[in-house]
Formats: C-alpha cells, sequence, structure tokens
C-alpha cells in the first residue's frame, strides 16, 4: 500500500467508483483534493458513451466537483482518435447520443442515416436508443458484411441508483444474435485510454494507476496498459465475482476512502 503513495497520474473511473447515478460518495472532494495537494494529478477515464465531456462538466459541478475539458479522458474521445487514425474522411454511422454524435462530428467525421452512404458503424451506449436504429445496424451488418464495426466500450450494464440497465454490450450482444458479428472494443478493457492519458501528460507507467469497480472494463484496461490497478467494492464488483475472476487487481479497496486514509 505504501507503494501508493509514488504514484502521480490517478485514472478514476467514475460511476460507481467516484459517486453512484446523482449520489456523490461523501470522500470524494477531499481525495481529489489531497492528490492535488501532493503534486499528483487526476482525470475522470469513463466508458460512459452516452455523455460528451461537456455532459461530464455539468454533471459533476452538479455533484459539487469543479471538472475542466483536460480532467477527461473517455471512451467517446478515445473512439474519435481510432476513427481518425483509422477511417479519416469517411461516412459513418452512429447508433448513439446526440452527445456522442456531436463529439464525433467535432473530430470531422460526417455521420449520416442515408444506410447506402455508410462507410462504417459506430455503437455507443445509447440512452436515446429506438427500434429503428437496430434496425438500420442490423441491415448494415448483414447486408455489407465487411463494413467496420466499431463499439464505444464493452459493457454490460451501467450503474444506477435502483440497480443496472443495459449498456453498449447488452446491445452488441443482441445485434450478434441478428449478424453473427462482434464489434472492434475501444474503451477498457483495451488499453488505449490509459496510454493516451499517460502520453498526454508525460507520466510513466509507473507513476500511474487505475482505479475502478469492474475488473472486465477497468482492472483490466490497466492491466492491459501494465500500470497498477484498485478494485474498489463500492460498485459493481463483489469479492465473488473478485474471486472468481482470472483477473487480479494489484490493490482491493472497500471504497475509495481507504485510499484516501493511504494518501493522507
Amino acid at each position: 500500500m505504501e507503494k501508493l503513495k509514488e504514484k502521480k497520474l490517478f485514472l478514476f473511473d467514475m460511476d460507481g467508483t467516484l459517486y453512484l447515478g446523482e449520489r456523490l460518495y461523501d470522500f470524494t472532494n477531499e481525495l481529489l483534493a489531497t492528490i492535488k495537494a501532493r503534486g499528483g494529478k487526476y482525470m475522470f477515464m469513463t466508458n460512459n458513451s452516452s455523455k460528451s465531456v461537456s455532459d461530464y462538466i455539468k454533471k459533476l459541478a452538479r455533484l459539487g466537483i469543479h471538472a475542466e475539458e483536460d480532467d477527461f479522458i473517455t471512451s467517446s474521445q478515445a473512439t474519435g482518435y481510432y476513427l481518425k487514425k483509422n477511417y479519416r474522411g469517411k461516412v459513418l454511422y452512429v447508433c448513439g447520443t446526440e452527445s456522442l454524435k456531436a463529439e464525433i462530428r467535432g473530430q470531422g467525421f460526417e455521420i449520416t442515416d442515408e444506410l447506402e452512404k455508410v462507410d462504417v458503424v459506430v455503437m455507443g451506449f445509447d440512452t436515446e436508443l429506438t427500434f429503428k436504429k437496430l434496425e438500420d445496424v442490423s441491415k448494415l451488418l448483414l447486408l455489407r458484411e465487411n463494413i467496420p464495426y466499431i463499439a464505444t466500450n464493452p459493457d454490460y450494464v451501467c450503474p444506477t441508483e435502483f440497480g443496472s440497465v443495459p449498456d453498449c454490450g447488452s446491445v452488441c450482444d443482441m445485434l450478434y444474435n441478428v449478424s453473427g458479428r462482434r464489434p472492434l472494443v475501444i474503451g477498457k478493457p483495451e488499453p488505449l485510454m490509459p496510454i493516451l492519458a499517460m502520453d498526454k501528460w508525460g507520466y510513466t507507467k509507473e507513476e500511474t494507476v487505475v482505479i475502478g469497480d469492474r475488473i472486465y472494463t477497468d482492472i483490466k484496461s490497466g492491466i492491459r496498459a501494465d500500470v497498477s490497478t484498485i478494485l474498489v467494492l463500492s460498485g459493481e464488483t463483489t469479492r465473488e465475482i473478485l474471486e472468481k475472476s482470472p483477473d487480479k487487481p494489484s490493490y482491493v479497496m472497500e471504497s475509495g476512502r481507504e485510499l484516501l486514509d493511504i494518501l493522507k
């Protein structure tokens, strides 16, 4: 645990780690302030592609956390980075929220509902999902079997105050049952998001730690990026799930309060 005092870059999952739905955990603001006071840097690293960075800034402000654009690394941003690197100039069909579409348009892409014009299919966590969108994606995957198919994140559920709602991974499973196709996943558990954060701010793997409540996304992403990981049991993961998982975090804590106590 003492090695955590040497960390400089703290990459936090948000929902289930720093807050749950609309309820901020009581340790969160003090934890973030303590990291800053020690000369460290924190970033909010989320797979939730239903909100843009500006949406998240507003949400955190509503919960009592001041945040700026540079404080985030999201699956939407990572997806935009991947698309620019591999599909610049291509026309996209985005099954996602208007916030996700705005963020991807901001990267210079054209988005269309005219299926004959589509070059690439992008799936996000779509809280505005309609049957028409599912039908459109089904047509594209079935009738255009070689069309690139990309998903922002693989999460099966998104935590809420009352339990969970289906996330991007659950919808992708529905479409797999239709088309037999799986998407290329960009967000956690892939290592791209931690790597982009380290590159952006100039921190080493040894100085970086990923903190989250899910083994199969947060912790696995950190493991694949070769950085330390902290699993908090304040969200989705239980000790029973941890015991059965082949992927083990560097540290296990009941909540971020334990990290706060260590850093203080």
